[in-house]
Protein backbone atom coordinates (compact mmCIF):
# COMPACT_ATOMS: atom_id res chain seq x y z
CA UNK A 1 0.00 0.00 0.00
CA UNK A 2 3.07 2.42 0.91
CA UNK A 3 4.18 1.52 -2.17
CA UNK A 4 1.57 2.24 -4.38
CA UNK A 5 0.66 5.64 -2.78
CA UNK A 6 4.39 6.65 -3.22
CA UNK A 7 3.92 5.90 -6.87
CA UNK A 8 0.56 7.79 -7.55
CA UNK A 9 2.10 10.68 -5.31
CA UNK A 10 5.30 10.56 -7.67
CA UNK A 11 3.20 11.32 -10.48
CA UNK A 12 1.12 14.05 -9.01
CA UNK A 13 4.11 15.96 -8.52
CA UNK A 14 6.20 15.49 -11.95
CA UNK A 15 6.48 18.68 -13.58
CA UNK A 16 4.98 19.31 -16.45
CA UNK A 17 6.15 19.07 -20.27
CA UNK A 18 6.54 22.02 -22.58
CA UNK A 19 5.42 22.41 -26.43
CA UNK A 20 6.73 24.84 -28.79
CA UNK A 21 3.68 26.23 -31.03
CA UNK A 22 5.21 28.98 -33.32
CA UNK A 23 2.86 31.96 -34.95
CA UNK A 24 2.52 34.99 -37.27
CA UNK A 25 0.62 38.00 -35.25
CA UNK A 26 -0.81 41.09 -36.26
CA UNK A 27 -0.35 43.43 -33.35
CA UNK A 28 -1.88 47.00 -32.96
CA UNK A 29 -0.03 49.26 -30.71
CA UNK A 30 -1.73 52.56 -29.39
CA UNK A 31 -2.95 55.08 -31.12
CA UNK A 32 -0.55 57.04 -33.46
CA UNK A 33 1.19 54.14 -33.95
CA UNK A 34 0.73 52.10 -37.24
CA UNK A 35 -0.37 48.29 -36.65
CA UNK A 36 2.80 45.82 -37.19
CA UNK A 37 3.28 42.15 -37.69
CA UNK A 38 5.72 39.86 -36.08
CA UNK A 39 5.86 35.83 -34.73
CA UNK A 40 5.22 34.94 -31.52
CA UNK A 41 6.67 31.86 -30.27
CA UNK A 42 5.22 29.85 -26.99
CA UNK A 43 5.35 27.02 -24.57
CA UNK A 44 2.10 25.81 -23.44
CA UNK A 45 2.14 23.34 -20.28
CA UNK A 46 -0.96 21.14 -19.08
CA UNK A 47 -1.55 17.96 -17.08
CA UNK A 48 -1.33 14.75 -19.87
CA UNK A 49 -4.23 13.11 -18.31
CA UNK A 50 -6.99 14.60 -15.63
CA UNK A 51 -10.68 13.19 -14.86
CA UNK A 52 -13.86 15.44 -14.86
CA UNK A 53 -14.36 17.99 -12.26
CA UNK A 54 -10.70 18.07 -11.63
CA UNK A 55 -9.06 22.09 -12.05
CA UNK A 56 -5.82 21.58 -13.83
CA UNK A 57 -3.32 24.46 -13.92
CA UNK A 58 -2.44 25.65 -16.96
CA UNK A 59 0.79 27.64 -18.04
CA UNK A 60 1.98 29.77 -21.13
CA UNK A 61 5.28 30.86 -21.62
CA UNK A 62 6.73 33.50 -23.96
CA UNK A 63 9.95 32.10 -25.77
CA UNK A 64 9.69 34.82 -28.23
CA UNK A 65 7.09 38.60 -28.10
CA UNK A 66 6.04 39.69 -31.77
CA UNK A 67 7.92 42.61 -30.71
CA UNK A 68 11.04 44.54 -29.84
CA UNK A 69 11.36 47.76 -27.57
CA UNK A 70 12.09 50.21 -30.44
CA UNK A 71 14.93 52.73 -30.29
CA UNK A 72 12.86 55.20 -27.94
CA UNK A 73 13.10 54.94 -24.73
CA UNK A 74 14.38 52.09 -22.06
CA UNK A 75 11.74 50.35 -20.03
CA UNK A 76 12.69 50.12 -16.04
CA UNK A 77 12.08 46.49 -14.31
CA UNK A 78 8.77 45.23 -13.41
CA UNK A 79 7.14 47.96 -15.56
CA UNK A 80 5.19 45.40 -18.61
CA UNK A 81 2.17 43.06 -17.86
CA UNK A 82 1.23 40.44 -20.61
CA UNK A 83 -2.32 38.65 -20.34
CA UNK A 84 -4.07 36.58 -22.76
CA UNK A 85 -6.36 33.91 -24.03
CA UNK A 86 -5.94 30.23 -24.34
CA UNK A 87 -8.23 28.19 -26.55
CA UNK A 88 -9.82 24.73 -25.04
CA UNK A 89 -11.56 22.54 -27.93
CA UNK A 90 -12.91 19.14 -28.35
CA UNK A 91 -14.39 17.40 -25.38
CA UNK A 92 -14.81 21.20 -23.81
CA UNK A 93 -15.13 24.50 -24.92
CA UNK A 94 -13.89 27.20 -23.14
CA UNK A 95 -12.03 30.81 -23.73
CA UNK A 96 -9.25 30.12 -20.39
CA UNK A 97 -8.11 33.31 -19.43
CA UNK A 98 -3.99 33.81 -18.89
CA UNK A 99 -2.73 36.57 -16.86
CA UNK A 100 1.32 37.01 -16.18
CA UNK A 101 3.08 39.30 -13.31
CA UNK A 102 4.28 42.68 -13.89
CA UNK A 103 7.85 41.28 -13.59
CA UNK A 104 10.35 41.72 -16.14
CA UNK A 105 14.30 42.97 -16.37
CA UNK A 106 14.88 46.54 -17.83
CA UNK A 107 14.67 46.16 -21.33
CA UNK A 108 16.81 49.06 -22.95
CA UNK A 109 16.08 50.40 -25.91
CA UNK A 110 16.10 48.03 -28.97
CA UNK A 111 16.02 45.24 -26.70
CA UNK A 112 14.29 41.99 -27.09
CA UNK A 113 10.68 42.56 -25.47
CA UNK A 114 10.84 39.97 -22.15
CA UNK A 115 7.38 38.64 -20.76
CA UNK A 116 6.43 37.11 -17.29
CA UNK A 117 5.00 33.58 -17.81
CA UNK A 118 1.41 33.42 -18.03
CA UNK A 119 -1.21 31.44 -15.68
CA UNK A 120 -4.64 30.33 -15.80
CA UNK A 121 -6.74 27.34 -14.69
CA UNK A 122 -9.56 24.94 -16.66
CA UNK A 123 -12.61 22.99 -14.54
CA UNK A 124 -12.76 19.99 -16.88
CA UNK A 125 -16.52 19.28 -17.15
CA UNK A 126 -16.57 16.19 -20.24
CA UNK A 127 -14.71 13.16 -20.58
CA UNK A 128 -12.38 12.88 -23.72
CA UNK A 129 -9.44 14.74 -25.41
CA UNK A 130 -9.18 18.35 -24.85
CA UNK A 131 -6.58 20.41 -26.72
CA UNK A 132 -5.27 23.96 -25.65
CA UNK A 133 -4.38 26.68 -28.60
CA UNK A 134 -2.75 29.84 -27.58
CA UNK A 135 -4.85 32.52 -29.11
CA UNK A 136 -4.73 36.98 -28.66
CA UNK A 137 -2.54 38.30 -25.93
CA UNK A 138 -1.98 42.11 -24.40
CA UNK A 139 0.83 43.62 -23.35
CA UNK A 140 0.20 45.85 -20.81
CA UNK A 141 3.46 48.98 -20.25
CA UNK A 142 3.73 52.12 -19.47
CA UNK A 143 -0.25 52.74 -18.97
CA UNK A 144 -0.46 51.88 -22.81
CA UNK A 145 -2.00 48.40 -24.44
CA UNK A 146 -0.66 46.60 -27.62
CA UNK A 147 -3.29 43.88 -28.61
CA UNK A 148 -1.61 41.06 -30.37
CA UNK A 149 -3.86 37.98 -32.00
CA UNK A 150 -2.85 35.44 -34.46
CA UNK A 151 -2.76 35.80 -38.30
CA UNK A 152 -3.33 32.31 -39.53
CA UNK A 153 -4.90 29.28 -37.89
CA UNK A 154 -2.54 28.03 -34.48
CA UNK A 155 -1.87 25.12 -33.83
CA UNK A 156 -2.64 22.80 -30.70
CA UNK A 157 0.33 22.87 -28.11
CA UNK A 158 -1.27 20.86 -25.41
CA UNK A 159 -3.11 17.90 -25.20
CA UNK A 160 -5.47 16.99 -21.80
CA UNK A 161 -6.74 13.23 -21.61
CA UNK A 162 -10.37 13.32 -19.86
CA UNK A 163 -11.72 10.40 -18.02
CA UNK A 164 -15.23 10.03 -16.87
CA UNK A 165 -13.34 9.46 -13.15
CA UNK A 166 -11.23 7.52 -10.54
CA UNK A 167 -7.23 8.41 -10.85
CA UNK A 168 -5.85 11.31 -10.19
CA UNK A 169 -3.53 14.10 -12.58
CA UNK A 170 -0.42 12.53 -14.01
CA UNK A 171 2.75 14.83 -15.20
CA UNK A 172 1.75 16.57 -18.38
CA UNK A 173 3.21 15.76 -22.34
CA UNK A 174 1.82 18.48 -24.46
CA UNK A 175 1.55 17.54 -28.28
CA UNK A 176 1.85 19.14 -31.82
CA UNK A 177 -1.31 18.30 -34.34
CA UNK A 178 -0.25 18.33 -37.88
CA UNK A 179 -3.94 19.78 -38.00
CA UNK A 180 -4.11 23.84 -37.20
CA UNK A 181 -6.80 24.62 -34.92
CA UNK A 182 -7.76 28.06 -33.58
CA UNK A 183 -8.38 31.19 -34.69
CA UNK A 184 -6.93 34.08 -36.23
CA UNK A 185 -9.71 36.63 -34.63
CA UNK A 186 -8.11 38.76 -31.89
CA UNK A 187 -10.69 37.66 -28.48
CA UNK A 188 -10.79 39.73 -25.74
CA UNK A 189 -10.13 37.92 -22.05
CA UNK A 190 -12.63 35.37 -20.88
CA UNK A 191 -15.08 36.31 -18.62
CA UNK A 192 -14.70 34.92 -14.90
CA UNK A 193 -16.81 32.31 -13.53
CA UNK A 194 -18.71 34.15 -10.17
CA UNK A 195 -18.23 32.34 -7.01
CA UNK A 196 -21.25 32.37 -4.74
CA UNK A 197 -20.64 32.74 -1.51
CA UNK A 198 -23.11 33.26 1.60
CA UNK A 199 -24.52 30.88 4.17
CA UNK A 200 -26.42 30.95 7.20
CA UNK A 201 -24.69 33.15 10.60
CA UNK A 202 -21.54 34.26 7.47
CA UNK A 203 -20.80 38.24 7.90
CA UNK A 204 -17.72 38.35 5.57
CA UNK A 205 -18.24 37.57 1.91
CA UNK A 206 -15.02 37.55 -0.41
CA UNK A 207 -15.24 38.37 -3.55
CA UNK A 208 -13.55 36.71 -7.01
CA UNK A 209 -10.91 38.71 -8.79
CA UNK A 210 -12.30 39.59 -11.92
CA UNK A 211 -10.83 40.65 -15.09
CA UNK A 212 -12.41 43.69 -16.85
CA UNK A 213 -11.88 45.10 -20.17
CA UNK A 214 -13.11 48.89 -20.58
CA UNK A 215 -12.98 51.81 -22.39
CA UNK A 216 -12.01 55.05 -20.96
CA UNK A 217 -13.07 58.68 -22.57
CA UNK A 218 -10.09 61.37 -21.26
CA UNK A 219 -9.87 64.86 -21.88
CA UNK A 220 -7.05 64.06 -24.16
CA UNK A 221 -8.92 61.27 -26.42
CA UNK A 222 -9.70 57.06 -25.71
CA UNK A 223 -8.24 54.39 -24.18
CA UNK A 224 -9.25 51.09 -23.30
CA UNK A 225 -7.51 47.90 -21.17
CA UNK A 226 -8.19 45.41 -18.84
CA UNK A 227 -8.02 45.70 -14.88
CA UNK A 228 -8.12 42.79 -12.20
CA UNK A 229 -10.75 43.51 -9.46
CA UNK A 230 -12.33 42.23 -6.44
CA UNK A 231 -15.64 43.14 -4.27
CA UNK A 232 -15.69 41.84 -1.12
CA UNK A 233 -18.66 42.54 1.36
CA UNK A 234 -19.22 42.47 5.15
CA UNK A 235 -22.60 42.38 6.28
CA UNK A 236 -24.33 45.09 8.41
CA UNK A 237 -27.92 44.75 9.75
CA UNK A 238 -29.77 44.40 7.04
CA UNK A 239 -27.30 45.71 4.30
CA UNK A 240 -23.50 45.43 3.32
CA UNK A 241 -20.40 47.08 3.39
CA UNK A 242 -18.42 46.46 0.37
CA UNK A 243 -15.09 47.09 -0.93
CA UNK A 244 -13.71 47.24 -4.35
CA UNK A 245 -10.29 46.60 -4.68
CA UNK A 246 -8.12 47.33 -7.92
CA UNK A 247 -4.66 45.10 -7.86
CA UNK A 248 -1.72 44.36 -10.21
CA UNK A 249 -1.70 47.48 -11.81
CA UNK A 250 1.58 50.47 -11.56
CA UNK A 251 1.87 53.50 -13.67
CA UNK A 252 3.83 56.51 -12.83
CA UNK A 253 2.87 59.94 -12.61
CA UNK A 254 3.23 62.37 -15.98
CA UNK A 255 3.17 65.61 -13.25
CA UNK A 256 3.23 67.00 -9.97
CA UNK A 257 -0.08 66.33 -8.57
CA UNK A 258 -0.90 68.07 -5.35
CA UNK A 259 -3.05 66.80 -2.39
CA UNK A 260 -6.60 66.44 -2.30
CA UNK A 261 -6.94 66.73 -6.26
CA UNK A 262 -7.51 62.85 -7.20
CA UNK A 263 -10.79 61.53 -6.38
CA UNK A 264 -11.93 57.95 -7.36
CA UNK A 265 -15.85 56.49 -7.52
CA UNK A 266 -17.52 53.92 -9.29
CA UNK A 267 -20.82 52.01 -9.44
CA UNK A 268 -20.97 48.52 -8.64
CA UNK A 269 -23.82 46.58 -10.87
CA UNK A 270 -26.22 44.79 -9.28
CA UNK A 271 -27.85 41.74 -11.15
CA UNK A 272 -30.18 38.30 -10.64
CA UNK A 273 -32.81 39.28 -8.00
CA UNK A 274 -31.50 42.86 -7.18
CA UNK A 275 -31.52 45.93 -9.93
CA UNK A 276 -29.75 49.36 -9.77
CA UNK A 277 -26.00 50.31 -9.10
CA UNK A 278 -24.12 50.98 -5.70
CA UNK A 279 -21.64 54.26 -5.30
CA UNK A 280 -18.51 53.66 -3.99
CA UNK A 281 -15.46 56.08 -3.52
CA UNK A 282 -12.41 56.66 -2.09
CA UNK A 283 -10.70 59.19 -0.06
CA UNK A 284 -8.63 62.16 -2.08
CA UNK A 285 -4.89 61.44 -2.29
CA UNK A 286 -3.52 62.66 1.30
CA UNK A 287 -0.43 63.68 0.31
CA UNK A 288 1.28 65.37 -3.26
CA UNK A 289 2.75 62.89 -5.61
CA UNK A 290 5.59 63.68 -7.62
CA UNK A 291 6.16 63.30 -11.32
CA UNK A 292 7.79 59.90 -11.83
CA UNK A 293 5.70 58.57 -8.37
CA UNK A 294 3.81 55.75 -8.40
CA UNK A 295 -0.22 57.42 -7.87
CA UNK A 296 -1.80 55.47 -5.08
CA UNK A 297 -5.44 54.57 -4.90
CA UNK A 298 -6.92 53.39 -1.85
CA UNK A 299 -10.05 50.65 -1.90
CA UNK A 300 -13.48 52.43 -2.82
CA UNK A 301 -16.08 51.46 0.02
CA UNK A 302 -20.04 52.06 0.18
CA UNK A 303 -23.19 50.13 1.52
CA UNK A 304 -25.24 48.08 -0.21
CA UNK A 305 -29.09 47.73 0.91
CA UNK A 306 -30.85 44.91 -1.32
CA UNK A 307 -33.62 45.94 -2.77
CA UNK A 308 -34.99 41.90 -3.09
CA UNK A 309 -34.88 38.83 -1.55
CA UNK A 310 -33.07 35.92 -3.49
CA UNK A 311 -29.66 35.79 -5.27
CA UNK A 312 -28.09 38.52 -6.18
CA UNK A 313 -24.66 39.25 -7.99
CA UNK A 314 -22.38 42.41 -7.89
CA UNK A 315 -20.27 43.42 -10.43
CA UNK A 316 -17.56 46.50 -11.61
CA UNK A 317 -19.37 49.07 -13.37
CA UNK A 318 -18.48 52.70 -14.45
CA UNK A 319 -15.71 54.25 -12.93
CA UNK A 320 -15.39 57.86 -12.49
CA UNK A 321 -12.08 59.56 -12.01
CA UNK A 322 -11.59 63.50 -10.85
CA UNK A 323 -8.18 64.83 -11.36
CA UNK A 324 -6.89 68.50 -12.00
CA UNK A 325 -9.95 69.49 -12.62
CA UNK A 326 -10.94 67.10 -15.58
CA UNK A 327 -13.03 63.69 -15.58
CA UNK A 328 -11.97 60.38 -16.67
CA UNK A 329 -14.97 58.30 -17.32
CA UNK A 330 -14.24 54.63 -17.98
CA UNK A 331 -16.86 51.99 -19.31
CA UNK A 332 -16.34 48.08 -19.17
CA UNK A 333 -17.00 46.54 -22.59
CA UNK A 334 -17.67 43.47 -20.76
CA UNK A 335 -18.34 42.81 -17.08
CA UNK A 336 -18.60 39.76 -15.13
CA UNK A 337 -19.87 39.25 -11.71
CA UNK A 338 -17.41 39.39 -8.67
CA UNK A 339 -19.18 38.79 -5.72
CA UNK A 340 -22.91 36.35 -5.24
CA UNK A 341 -24.93 37.00 -2.30
CA UNK A 342 -27.98 35.47 -0.40
CA UNK A 343 -30.00 38.99 -0.01
CA UNK A 344 -33.48 39.77 2.28
CA UNK A 345 -35.07 42.78 0.68
CA UNK A 346 -34.99 46.09 2.82
CA UNK A 347 -37.18 49.32 2.82
CA UNK A 348 -36.10 51.62 0.53
CA UNK A 349 -33.56 49.27 -0.92
CA UNK A 350 -31.89 48.94 -4.42
CA UNK A 351 -34.32 47.42 -6.72
CA UNK A 352 -37.28 49.54 -7.89
CA UNK A 353 -35.45 52.00 -5.93
CA UNK A 354 -34.76 56.27 -6.86
CA UNK A 355 -31.92 56.97 -8.63
CA UNK A 356 -28.81 59.26 -6.61
CA UNK A 357 -26.34 61.33 -7.94
CA UNK A 358 -23.73 59.11 -5.63
CA UNK A 359 -21.94 60.16 -2.36
CA UNK A 360 -20.09 58.72 0.28
CA UNK A 361 -22.93 56.96 1.42
CA UNK A 362 -22.64 54.87 -1.38
CA UNK A 363 -26.59 54.25 -1.54
CA UNK A 364 -28.28 51.94 -4.27
CA UNK A 365 -29.50 53.47 -7.18
CA UNK A 366 -31.26 52.14 -10.45
CA UNK A 367 -29.68 53.80 -12.99
CA UNK A 368 -26.66 51.43 -13.60
CA UNK A 369 -25.68 49.53 -16.62
CA UNK A 370 -23.09 47.45 -17.66
CA UNK A 371 -20.23 49.92 -16.41
CA UNK A 372 -16.70 49.39 -16.30
CA UNK A 373 -13.38 49.84 -14.76
CA UNK A 374 -9.80 51.38 -15.41
CA UNK A 375 -6.83 49.26 -14.88
CA UNK A 376 -6.12 50.58 -11.82
CA UNK A 377 -3.60 49.77 -8.43
CA UNK A 378 -2.60 47.04 -5.95
CA UNK A 379 -4.73 46.65 -3.16
CA UNK A 380 -4.46 49.83 -0.41
CA UNK A 381 -2.39 52.17 -2.33
CA UNK A 382 -2.37 50.13 -5.99
CA UNK A 383 -1.53 52.66 -8.93
CA UNK A 384 -4.06 54.37 -10.75
CA UNK A 385 -3.44 53.75 -14.39
CA UNK A 386 -6.99 55.77 -15.45
CA UNK A 387 -4.81 58.94 -14.23
CA UNK A 388 -3.00 59.01 -18.41
CA UNK A 389 -5.38 62.03 -18.41
CA UNK A 390 -2.92 64.16 -16.03
CA UNK A 391 -0.57 64.76 -18.83
CA UNK A 392 -0.59 63.59 -22.57
CA UNK A 393 3.10 63.24 -22.11
CA UNK A 394 2.87 59.62 -20.47
CA UNK A 395 0.59 58.60 -22.86
CA UNK A 396 2.37 59.19 -25.92
CA UNK A 397 5.42 58.41 -24.36
CA UNK A 398 4.03 55.16 -23.57
CA UNK A 399 2.48 54.24 -26.84
CA UNK A 400 5.71 54.48 -28.73
CA UNK A 401 6.86 51.28 -26.47
CA UNK A 402 5.41 48.55 -28.41
CA UNK A 403 6.50 49.12 -32.10
CA UNK A 404 6.92 45.70 -33.23
CA UNK A 405 10.58 44.68 -34.84
CA UNK A 406 9.33 44.77 -38.62
CA UNK A 407 9.22 48.64 -37.86
CA UNK A 408 11.46 49.57 -35.60
CA UNK A 409 13.19 52.54 -36.88
CA UNK A 410 10.23 54.41 -38.18
CA UNK A 411 9.07 55.88 -35.47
Amino acid sequence: MLGAAGVLLGAAVTPAQAAEVSYATHCVPPAGIDPVDGTTKVEITAPATAKVGDTVDIGWKFVQAASKNPDIIDLPANSVQPSGVLKAAGAQSADIAMEGPRENPAIPKGGNMVLSAMKGSLKLTAAGEVTLTPDAYTVNAMSTDTKCAPKEAVQKAATIQVTAGGGGTSSATPTHSATPTGSATPTGSATATPTATGGTGQTDFTGKEVQIPYACKTPIGDKSATSPVQIDAKKSGGGYDLTVRFKKSVMDSPADIPKDSVKPSMEVVLGGADKGTVHVEGPTNANPVKSGDPIGIPDLTGTYKPGASGTSTLSPGVLTVKALGTTTTCTPVKTAVSLTLDTTEQPGGAAGGTSTSGGSSGSATTDGGDGGLAETGASDHGALKALGLVAGTAILLGAAVFTVLPRRGTR
